[in-house]
């Protein structure tokens, strides 16, 4: 996996040279679930990943917050005609920063990206001392339950039963559901692309449907037997997907 640079307020991993792909982790996402599409990448492409600071901050957090963390993130590194990627919250993270900065994304990708409708953890959640509920919350997100390791679940147990990591978590996901972009989407010009999973329970399937019929010029790729990370699930599936798509734009 790639090192952490640390620069100011910015952490972030790149690696490798050429057009810039910038990958944006969701809201329980890290570095790790790029790993592979990093890996595939970086041979042509100078990949990015900011890590966003969902869980640090006693400030304000949300979907704006954090576009305006990346805006600066990039307005820092002097990044144009950028390749734009997220996943889940990264997603809408991405469809508020194109929609502030078009002149800056070259194209824009989509997967399990909330900012229509996306199913929430439920008013119940969390249970800070009941690993078992969160291990079936955690559950929801994937298609193939291998992915729903000990590990995963001792990380969102530790985050849930920090205080500030709660509050935050809450007030993210409010900020997702309230921002909704339907009303932004027929505006957006630059080439999109939708890789979703066919099993998606979090962002289900009529999701990616509303996204291609909302943005003018989008294309739309399933990926079978694959829940709300395909990039975590189906990597090589994911990556020959986006890389059919992307080389006609760099």
């Amino acid at each position: 996996m790639s090192d952490i640079i640390i620069d100011g307020k910015f952490e972030y991993a790149e690696k490798g040279e050429g057009p810039v792909l910038m990958l944006l982790h969701g809201l329980f996402g890290e570095l790790s679930n790029f790993e592979q599409t990093i890996a595939h990448f970086s041979n042509r492409y100078r990949v990015i990943t900011p890590i966003m600071p969902l869980y640090k901050t006693k400030l304000k957090v949300g979907v704006g917050a954090f576009a305006n963390y990346i805006e600066d993130f990039i307005n820092h590194f002097k990044l144009e005609d950028i390749n734009l990627l997220g996943n889940s919250l990264g997603g809408h993270v991405a469809l508020v920063y194109a929609n502030r900065n078009p002149e800056k994304v070259k194209t824009l990708i989509l997967t399990g990206s909330s900012g229509l409708y996306e199913k929430a953890f439920g008013s119940d959640y969390p249970r800070k001392d009941d690993k078992e509920f969160l291990r079936k919350r955690i559950s929801v997100t994937f298609y193939d339950q291998k992915f729903v390791t000990d590990e995963l679940v001792d990380q969102c147990h530790a985050l849930v039963n920090n205080r500030q990591s709660l509050i935050n978590i809450l007030r993210i996901a409010k900020s997702a559901i309230k921002h909704n972009m339907e009303e932004d989407l027929p505006s957006f010009k630059m080439p999109t692309l939708l890789i979703w999973g066919k099993n998606d329970n979090i962002t289900p399937p009529d999701v990616a449907d509303k996204f291609h019929e909302l943005i003018p010029d989008s294309t739309l790729k399933w990926i079978d037997k694959c829940g709300h990370a395909p990039m975590m699930e189906h990597p090589e599936e994911f990556n020959e997907k986006l890389d059919e798509w992307i080389s006609k734009y760099n």
